[in-house]
């Protein structure tokens, strides 16, 4: 058996993200790495983690090896724009013919 890293030893990432990687199936920073951010946060959003742009963005400084707040600028606008396409792909795949309609006619998500 592969020797494994646990997820808390990336940057920026502790105990928490470690706990949700785990439901969300990831269980080492080998396998976060090798899924990469964007397939990552997917699979925890469809375990139950309730979309964060912090904490997308936390995965991909992590995994570039910088500090989290080191996201600024156009960078950051430009995973704005991913961490949004990957939100709205979660929801739409995991949205009830109703809840669509409505949310299609503006009155928004059920909760």
């Amino acid at each position: 058996m592969a020797e494994t890293t646990p997820i808390s030893s990336i940057r920026n990432l502790g105990p928490a993200m470690e706990q949700a990687c785990a439901r969300a199936g990831i269980h080492s920073a080998e396998a976060l790495r090798e899924l990469g951010t964007d397939a990552a946060y997917r699979k925890l959003i469809d375990s139950g983690t309730r979309p964060h742009f912090i904490g997308y963005y936390v995965i991909e400084m992590g995994l570039q090896g910088r500090p989290w707040n080191d996201c600024k600028g156009k960078e950051k606008d430009a995973l704005r724009v991913r961490f949004d396409a990957i939100v709205a792909s979660a929801r739409d795949s995991g949205m009830g013919d109703l809840e669509r309609i409505l949310n299609e006619v503006g009155t928004g998500l059920r909760r």
